[in-house]
């Protein structure tokens, strides 16, 4: 998980089934007048920090010019990645000029044809050994991938989920499917399609993904929208086609990106691309030879999330007997299969294998394996940190503000982690020790400390002047484009500082511990958990509060 993005030049797409207002490019596109490159696209992505960065070109060429004869392609597949081992490729490469090539498949001497650029920045959490995308199989297949495999896709405790899925996506059926059916088309014997893998992945997620011998672009994000995925759809000012994570600075038309006076939003060369499954069949080329591609979003074919994308709330108070005694079943036998990546773990605590009855039980124990999915299921920090590091580095941190939120997930995370780790606590502040999450922040790290003693609690405090932020402002509303007002921007800046976890800790001066001096830290965590959300889920916390004090637990309707 980090980044993904890809651009495809010299073809036409046909979006006349998602109604789309984009007018067709010109057959031959001019790049001079472009905002932004693929070098800009590259150096966005890796501003964010991956542990790698690599890319894959592939060509696609008609070989059948003559009228009345029947269409047929070449596909051509070249890595592009500079100065990088690949360890987990299937297929065999050989070194030419610094770069990593398919030793049968060389395409420098293609003039012509549609060409896709696929890149993939990797910040690795899972898997003993370090993967470089985009992944390529013995088939040729491309994918990029941004996101967590927490079910639904079985994913063995040594590998990366990005292996696991490629491996799923390989097997199913490559062919595109019917937008109304869902069914393969063709002989095709098997039994799972490409929307049916994608429909059952649980976690966040975006993908790119090409099935060479189908000729079909496969691209989406999960029905939540957790994972960032952008598009630009060709138009006469820039006829490519641009999937990407994060937005270029350069490619934003208008620098300041804010409100304009009249409280409109300046229109955005990248749109959000809607929550679904897409696909692009490129088998066709027009009568000026540029290939052509026909769009179609697919419908999800996993009935349980169909029912919860569309769920609209009738009853206010949850009940115990809604929660099926299958979901703790499935739960448990996920821990029991992972079992050898949780040896230097805890154990899963007792409370998941206790029934639950209120309320209240039901949304901690929610809470408590969510934490678990995305914490102790990580092995890559195990694997490359020595015993006696281990107190040194903590593989994960809490944005931490000392609220209701970010205390909770360090409560349940301490039951989770095991002791030996540190886990470090980031707080940002606009105002120094005065602001008030700072003061919340010291009071919950005390709390923590009270409720558990055997952990080594790391309050960092990153302090921030906003006045000095003039530098950082361009690439935050970049990282959070279409989103482009004053308020996104706030939050933005916050988080962006916060991520870094740069900023100040107190260490002890004396064996007793009660003389500390202000040192300099930055924290070396992968996994960044955030509790956001819940106070407008929940519809305010003051008159919830109001409601307990007057003498009862009741939930507020909105």
């Amino acid at each position: 998980m980090c980044g993904i993005a890809l651009v495809v030049s010299g073809c036409r797409l046909d979006l006349s089934s998602l109604h789309v207002d984009a007018r067709a490019p010109s057959p031959h596109p001019v790049h001079e007048h472009l905002e932004f490159s693929i070098d800009d696209l590259e150096a966005a992505l890796r501003r964010r920090g991956p542990d790698s960065l690599g890319g894959v070109k592939v060509f696609i060429s008609s070989i059948s010019s003559n009228p009345g004869e029947e269409q047929q392609f070449e596909c051509f597949v070249e890595r592009v990645d500079c100065g990088v081992a690949f360890q987990n490729q299937n297929d065999q490469h050989e070194m030419e000029n610094g770069r990593i090539l398919h030793s049968h498949d060389s395409c420098s001497s293609l003039i012509s044809g549609a060409q896709f650029y696929f890149l993939g920045a990797t910040l690795q959490l899972r898997g003993l050994n370090p993967i470089v995308q985009p992944l390529m199989d013995a088939s040729r297949n491309v994918l990029v991938y941004n996101g967590e495999i927490f079910g639904g896709i079985h994913v063995e405790y040594h590998q990366n989920d990005a292996e696991a899925l490629m491996q799923a996506l390989g097997n199913c059926c490559a062919s595109n499917v019917s937008l109304d059916t869902n069914t393969c088309l063709g002989e095709c014997k098997r039994e799972s399609t490409i929307v049916d893998v994608l429909s059952n992945i649980q976690g966040p997620w975006a993908i790119i993904y090409f099935a060479v011998s189908a000729k079909t672009l496969w691209f989406g994000r999960d029905a939540f929208g957790r994972r960032s995925l952008l598009v630009h759809w060709p138009t006469v000012v820039d006829s490519r086609f641009l999937l990407s994570s994060v937005s270029p600075a350069s490619s934003m038309f208008h620098d300041s990106g804010h409100d304009n006076d009249n409280g409109t939003c300046e229109v955005s060369f990248w749109e959000e691309l809607p929550c679904g499954i897409y696909s692009i069949s490129f088998d066709a080329q027009s009568t000026d030879g540029c290939l052509v591609g026909e769009v179609k979003r697919h419908e999800w074919t996993n009935e349980s999330l169909k029912e919860l994308v569309e769920w609209k709330r009738t009853c206010i108070v949850p009940k115990p007997g809604d929660i099926s005694s299958s979901y703790h079943e499935d739960l448990l036998s996920q821990h029991e299969s992972n079992s050898a990546c949780l040896h230097n773990l805890q154990s899963v605590p007792e409370g998941i294998r206790a029934p639950v009855s209120t309320p209240a039980e039901i949304l901690l124990d929610a809470l408590r394996k969510s934490l678990i999915r995305r914490t102790s299921l990580y092995t890559i920090f195990q694997g490359t940190t020595s015993a006696s590091r281990k107190a040194e580095l903590g593989p994960v941190a809490i944005l931490f503000s000392g609220g209701l939120d970010s205390m909770t997930l360090a409560a349940l995370l301490d039951e989770c982690l095991d002791a030996c780790y540190e886990i470090d606590l980031l707080n940002v502040s606009f105002d120094g020790c005065s602001a008030p999450d700072r003061i919340s922040a010291k009071a919950g790290v005390q709390e923590l400390t009270r409720i558990a003693p055997l952990r080594r609690w790391k309050l960092v405090e990153i302090d921030a002047d906003l006045s000095n932020l003039t530098s950082e402002t361009k690439h935050v509303m970049s990282l959070i484009n279409p989103a482009n007002t004053y308020m996104d921007l706030n939050i933005g800046i916050a988080l962006w500082l916060a991520s870094g976890g740069d900023g100040w800790i107190y260490e002890s001066i004396d064996k007793d511990d009660k003389f500390h001096r202000r040192v300099k830290y930055k924290s070396q965590a992968k996994i960044l958990l955030v509790g956001s959300g819940a106070d407008e889920q929940c519809a305010g916390y003051g008159r919830h509060r109001t409601k307990y004090r007057q003498g009862g637990e009741g939930v507020y309707s909105p």
